[in-house]
C-alpha cells in the first residue's frame, strides 16, 4: 500500500515465519503479562500511595507497545521498521518512567530512550544509504539486490548497531539492568519477550544483508560472545532480583546473537527456537520476582529464603521456568541448548568452549536465584497471596513442560523463521538422543560446571566484583555520563547567554544568517547583481518614507524610554505600510495599517504592566557597554547582509514564471485575489507555522501573567 510514493515508501506488512515467532510472543505473553498486570499495579499503585486512575497513564502505553511490536514483527520495509522500532523506545520511556516520582526511575527511562533511540538513527541512515545505492526501502528488493559492497559494509554496521542496543548487548548494554526501576509487568514484557528481542527479530528480518560484508557477521560472533560473558558472570552475584534477570537477559540474548554471527541453517533455526524458549521462561521468572517483591516488601536475595513453603505453587511453576532456562531435561529449555550446542559444534572448537562455558554459567545464576527464594532458612514475612500473579507462572510452567514433550509445533515454526531469515529451507528436529553425542556431552560439561559454580560462591563473588568494578571504571555507562554533564553544562551556558536575555537570542540568530549570507556571496558569482536603476516620478515620494524609517529606527536604538520605542516602531509600521499603497498593494497596506494599530496598542498595555526600572543587572554601565557593542555588531552584520541580498535581488529582472503560475492558479484555489491565495493555499503550510508560532507565544505569554510575572 503507498505510504508516502514521492519518496518511495511503503506500508509494506507480511505474516511470514518470523513475524509469525515475534507476534505470537508480544500478543501471547503479552496477554498473559496484562492479566498478572491487573493484579500486580493495583498493589503497587498503593504502595505508592496513588489513585487507582493512574493505571489509565499504564494501560495505553503498554497496549501501544504491543501493536508496535506486532507491526515491527510484520513489516517489510526498512523506514517501516524503524518507525515501528522508534516507537516501541518512546513506549517503554513511559513505561519504565512510571513511577515519576521515583529519580531513579526517570534517570532509566531518559537513559533507555537516548541509547535506543539514538541508536535507532544509525538505522535510519544505514536504511538510507540502501536506497542511495540500490533504488528501494522493501527488504525484499534488497535482499536481491545488495551486493557485496563498502555501501552495504557500512549500512550494515549501522543497522546492525541499533539492532544490538536494542537487545542490550555489551557495549550498549548498561541501559538494561538500570530499566529494572519499570514495575515488573514492563520488565516480564519488554525486558524479556519483546522490546528487547526486538534487535534480534531485525537481525533476523535484515540477516541475507548483514551476511553481504564478512565484518558485519565477526562483529555479530565478537559481541554476542562478550554479552554472554558479562551479563552471566554479573549476573551470578546481582543482589535484587529483577537485576539477576536483567543481566541474565544481556547474556541470554547475546546467544541469539552470536548464533546469527554464526551464519549457518543450523545456527538459524536454532536462533529462531531458542527465542521462543528463553521468551516463555524468562517473563515467567520475572513475574515471579514481581509475586515474590509484592508478597514479602523484599526485593533482595540476601533478605529472602524459604519461600518454598509459604509459596509452593509459585515455587514450582517458577522451578520448572528456571530448568527451562538452565536447559534442563523435559523442558524446552533442554532443546534450545541442543541446537545452540549442534550450531557451535559444527563452528569450531572455540564456540564450543564458549557455549559451554555460557550454558555453565546460566545454570549457575538462575540456579541462585531459585534456591536462593525458595529453599533454605525462611526470611521475609508473605503478606500477601494473589492467584492472579501465580497462574499466569504456571502456565508458562505448563508451556515449557509441553514444549519439552511435545516439541513438533515449535521445531516447525523455528523452521519456519530460520527459512525466512536464512533465504533457503532450515530444519530443526529437536530430541532426546540417549547417545554419547557432541550434543549431550556438552550439556553434562555445562551441567558440571555449572553445578561447580553454584557451589563455589566465593569465586563467582571475586569473578562478578571484579568485572563489576571494571566495568564502573571502564565501562561505557561512564562514557554515557560523561556525555550527558556536558550537555548539561553546554545547555546552561546557551540558557545564559540566549533565554536570559531576549536581546542575546536575537543576536545568535541574526550574526549566523548574516555571516551565511555572506559566504553565500562570497561563492557566487556577483557580476552585474548590483545595478543603479533609475529614480522615477512616484519614487521621489516613497524615499521621505524611507528616510523616515531610517531616522525612526536609529531613534530606537539610541532611546532609553519603552514608551517611545514602542511608538517610534509604530511610525515604522506605518510608514512601511503607506510604501506597500505607493506600490500598487493597497490591500496588504490596510492589513498593515490594521496590524500596526492592534501592536501599538498592545505595547502601551504592555507597557503599562512592566516595572519602571530595568532589573539591577541591566544598571551595570560595563554590562551595558558589552551589550551595546553587542547590538552594534549583530545590527551592522544583519543589516549589511540583508541590504545586499535586496539590492542584489532587485538589480535582477523579476522571474515571470512563478507569478504568471501564482495569478493563473488563484482562482482553483478560490480565492478572492492573489494574495488570498499565496497566504492561504500556495504558502498554506508557512501560514500555518506562523501561526503556531504566534499561539505559542501567546500561551507563554498568559503563562507568565497568569504567575503573575512581569519580567
Amino acid at each position: 500500500m503507498p505510504w508516502a510514493p514521492s519518496l518511495d515508501l511503503h506500508l509494506s506488512f507480511r505474516l511470514d515465519g518470523l513475524g509469525a515467532i515475534y507476534g505470537l510472543l508480544a500478543t501471547g505473553i503479552g496477554a498473559l503479562v496484562f492479566a498478572y498486570g491487573t493484579r500486580y499495579m493495583t498493589l503497587h499503585l498503593e504502595h505508592e500511595r496513588r489513585g487507582a486512575v493512574e493505571r489509565w497513564r499504564f494501560w495505553p502505553w503498554m497496549l501501544l507497545f504491543a501493536m508496535a511490536m506486532v507491526g515491527l514483527a510484520t513489516a517489510q520495509d526498512l523506514v517501516l521498521v524503524f518507525v515501528f522500532f522508534d516507537l516501541t523506545a518512546v513506549c517503554s520511556y513511559y513505561l519504565i518512567g512510571f513511577d515519576r516520582s521515583d529519580s531513579k526511575a526517570r534517570t532509566s527511562a531518559v537513559m533507555a530512550l537516548l541509547v535506543t533511540v539514538v541508536s535507532a538513527v544509525a538505522m535510519l541512515i544505514g536504511a538510507v544509504l540502501l536506497y542511495a545505492a540500490y533504488g528501494t526501502f522493501a527488504i525484499p528488493e534488497l535482499i536481491e539486490r545488495v551486493g557485496p559492497s563498502e555501501t552495504t559494509t557500512v549500512a550494515a554496521a549501522l543497522i546492525a548497531v541499533a539492532a544490538l542496543a536494542k537487545s542490550a548487548q555489551v557495549p550498549l548494554h548498561f541501559w538494561l539492568p538500570r530499566a529494572m526501576a519499570a514495575p515488573t509487568p514492563v520488565s516480564a514484557y519488554l525486558h524479556s519477550a519483546a522490546m528487547v528481542a526486538a534487535g534480534v527479530l531485525v537481525i533476523g528480518r535484515v540477516h541475507r544483508l548483514l551476511e553481504r560484508s564478512e565484518l558485519v557477521m565477526t562483529g555479530l560472533l565478537v559481541i554476542g560472545a562478550l554479552s554472554i560473558v558479562v551479563g552471566g558472570v554479573l549476573a551470578l552475584r546481582r543482589d535484587r532480583l529483577k537485576q539477576v534477570l536483567a543481566y541474565s537477559t544481556i547474556s541470554q540474548y547475546g546467544y541469539m546473537v552470536l548464533l546469527y554471527g554464526m551464519g549457518s541453517s543450523t545456527s538459524n533455526g536454532a536462533a529462531a527456537f531458542y527465542v521462543m524458549a528463553h521468551a516463555v521462561a524468562k517473563s515467567a521468572l520475572f513475574m515471579t520476582a514481581g509475586a515474590v517483591t509484592m508478597a514479602t516488601g523484599e526485593d533482595r536475595l540476601s533478605k529472602l529464603g524459604g519461600l518454598g513453603r509459604r509459596m509452593p505453587v509459585l515455587a514450582v511453576a517458577s522451578a520448572v521456568a528456571a530448568a527451562s532456562l538452565a536447559a534442563l531435561p523435559l523442558t524446552i529449555g533442554f532443546f534450545k541448548d541442543e541446537l545452540f550446542f549442534a550450531a557451535a559444534w559444527e563452528e569450531g572448537s572455540v564456540t564450543t568452549v564458549l557455549a559451554v562455558v555460557a550454558a555453565a554459567l546460566t545454570l549457575a545464576y538462575i540456579g541462585r536465584f531459585w534456591v536462593t527464594l525458595f529453599l533454605g532458612a525462611e526470611k521475609g514475612q508473605v503478606t500477601e497471596r494473589s492467584v492472579v500473579m501465580v497462574a499466569p507462572v504456571a502456565f508458562l510452567a505448563a508451556v515449557t513442560v509441553v514444549g519439552g514433550l511435545v516439541t513438533e509445533p515449535f521445531a516447525r515454526l523455528a523452521a519456519s523463521g530460520g527459512e525466512v531469515t536464512a533465504g533457503r529451507p532450515v530444519e530443526v528436529d529437536p530430541g532426546y538422543h540417549l547417545e554419547l553425542s557432541p550434543e549431550n556431552l556438552m550439556a553434562i560439561a555445562a551441567w558440571t560446571l555449572g553445578g561447580l559454580l553454584l557451589a563455589a560462591p566465593r569465586l563467582t563473588t571475586v569473578l562478578s566484583r571484579t568485572l563489576a568494578r571494571a566495568g564502573d571504571l571502564f565501562g561505557p555507562r561512564r562514557g554515557y555520563e560523561a556525555m550527558l554533564h556536558g550537555l548539561d553544562r553546554a545547555s546552561a551556558g546557551v540558557h545564559g547567554l540566549e533565554v536570559r536575555d531576549l536581546r542575546s537570542s536575537i543576536a545568535a540568530v541574526l550574526v549566523p544568517a548574516g555571516l551565511l549570507v555572506g559566504l553565500a556571496f562570497a561563492a557566487t558569482p556577483t557580476d552585474g547583481a548590483f545595478a543603479l536603476g533609475h529614480v522615477s516620478g512616484a519614487d521621489w515620494v516613497i524615499l521621505p518614507l524611507l528616510g523616515l524609517i531610517t531616522v525612526v529606527t536609529l531613534v530606537i536604538a539610541r532611546s532609553r524610554s519603552r514608551l517611545a520605542i514602542a511608538l517610534a516602531l509604530s511610525v515604522v509600521g506605518f510608514a512601511l505600510a503607506a510604501v506597500y499603497a505607493l506600490i500598487g498593494a493597497p490591500d496588504v497596506a490596510l492589513v498593515a495599517v490594521m496590524v500596526e494599530t492592534m501592536l501599538a496598542l498592545v505595547f502601551v498595555a504592555a507597557l503599562a504592566r512592566l516595572p519602571q526600572e530595568e532589573p539591577d543587572e541591566d544598571r551595570g554601565s560595563v554590562v551595558r557597554r558589552k551589550r551595546r557593542r553587542r547590538d552594534v555588531v549583530a545590527g551592522s552584520i544583519a543589516g549589511l547582509a540583508a541590504f545586499v541580498t535586496v539590492w542584489g535581488f532587485l538589480s535582477k529582472p523579476a522571474a515571470e514564471s512563478v507569478s504568471d503560475d501564482h495569478i493563473r492558479l488563484a482562482p482553483e484555489a478560490h480565492g478572492g485575489d492573489v494574495v488570498t491565495a499565496i497566504v492561504a493555499d500556495f504558502r498554506g503550510l508557512d501560514t500555518l507555522v506562523e501561526i503556531t508560532v504566534l499561539l505559542v507565544a501567546v500561551i507563554g505569554v498568559a503563562t507568565l501573567m497568569r504567575r503573575g510575572k512581569t519580567w
